[in-house]
């Protein structure tokens, strides 16, 4: 879902420049007509690694801590056990530097991509 969930009613250009917002009303109809209890969705940094949104109409999940090895942020991930009771565990980013021969710290170029 390339759309993100907004404060605001009904839907909104995207200030990220591609795609849309959506509102709770969206939300709440949109569930009810697919009989889902929330939508999981990606694609959107959050520092804390999840967020949920509308009433937990939305749950925005965001697995890659540290991303572009720059933010900071924690990743997370949601468990469903076989009677569907969730649990969302988080992750913190990896240190930064790791130590190399002789104790000496040694940092790792960042790949081309992120620059």
């Amino acid at each position: 879902m390339w759309s993100d969930p907004d404060d605001r009613y009904g839907w909104g250009i995207s200030p990220r420049g591609a795609g849309y917002t959506f509102g709770q009303d969206i939300t709440e109809t949109f569930n009810h007509e697919n009989s889902l209890q929330f939508i999981v969705r990606a694609h959107q940094l959050i520092m804390e690694g999840y967020q949920w949104q509308h009433a937990n109409g939305v749950l925005t999940l965001f697995s890659a801590p540290n991303y572009c090895y720059r933010c900071g942020n924690q990743a997370a991930i949601m468990l469903l056990d076989e009677m569907l009771n969730k649990s969302i565990i988080q992750f913190d980013p990896a240190p930064r530097h790791q130590h190399g021969p002789e104790g000496k710290a040694k940092i790792k170029a960042l790949p081309d991509y992120f620059l």
